[in-house]
C-alpha cells in the first residue's frame, strides 16, 4: 500500500512542480483571470462545462463565483451546464454531443466567457460547445491535458497540464480553478484581501 501512496503523491508533486516552474503557465493563468475580470466588469457572465470529474470541477468553479471563496462579497454570474432535464432532453432528441452547445446557443451572448474543461482536449461535446461559443462572440478558455487535443488551438486561450494521467490533470485543474477565483476576487473585491495580507 505504501508504494502506491508514495507514487501518487510523488507524481502529484512532480506535475505541480513542472507546471509551476514554467513562466508561460503562470502567465496563462493570469491571462485567464484578466479575461474573466474584464467580462465581469462589462456585465458579462461565465459559463463552464465538462464531463465526469471535469463536470464536478465546472460546478465547483461556478459555485465559488456565485457564492464566495475567501470572504463574503456580491455574487458573480456563473453557470455550470449541468441541468439534468436539459442534458437528458438534448441527449435524447439531438445526441449527447449537443448537450453543451445547445445550452450556449440558448443563453450565451457576446461578452460572456466559456470555460471548457477536458482532460483529453478531445471531448466532442466540449469541442462543439467551444465552436458554438465562438459563433456567439463568447471568449473561450480551455483547461486541458494530454497535449491539449483538438481544443488546444480551438480555444482562444488554453492551459495544458503536462501529464497523461487523468487524475493528475484533474488535480491541477482544481488548483488552477482556485487560483482563478482568488484572482477574480482580488481584482473585483480588493478590500477583502487587505486584512489577509496584513495577517500573513
Amino acid at each position: 500500500m505504501e508504494d502506491y501512496l508514495s507514487r501518487a503523491f510523488s507524481e502529484a508533486h512532480q506535475v505541480l512542480g513542472t507546471f509551476f516552474t514554467k513562466t508561460e503557465n503562470l502567465k496563462n493563468v493570469e491571462k485567464f483571470v484578466s479575461v474573466l475580470v474584464q467580462s465581469y466588469q462589462q456585465q458579462g457572465r461565465v459559463f463552464s462545462a465538462g464531463n465526469g470529474g471535469s463536470l464536478c470541477d465546472s460546478m465547483h468553479f461556478a459555485e465559488e463565483l456565485t457564492g464566495r471563496f475567501r470572504k463574503n462579497r456580491s455574487p458573480l454570474a456563473a453557470m455550470s451546464i449541468n441541468d439534468p432535464s436539459h442534458i437528458t432532453c438534448v441527449a435524447n432528441d439531438f445526441g449527447y454531443d449537443e448537450i453543451f452547445s445547445r445550452y450556449l446557443e440558448a443563453w450565451a451572448k457576446s461578452g460572456d466567457v466559456f470555460l471548457a474543461i477536458s482532460t483529453s482536449g478531445n471531448s466532442t461535446n466540449i469541442v462543439k460547445a467551444v465552436e458554438m461559443a465562438k459563433k456567439k462572440g463568447v471568449c473561450t478558455l480551455g483547461l486541458l491535458g494530454k497535449g491539449g487535443g483538438k481544443l488546444k488551438d480551438l480555444c482562444d486561450h488554453s492551459i495544458i497540464i503536462d501529464s497523461k494521467s487523468t487524475d493528475r490533470i484533474q488535480e491541477m485543474h482544481i488548483k488552477i480553478i482556485h487560483c482563478l477565483i482568488e484572482g477574480i476576487e482580488r481584482e473585483l473585491f480588493p478590500e477583502n484581501y487587505k486584512s489577509i495580507e496584513l495577517t500573513n
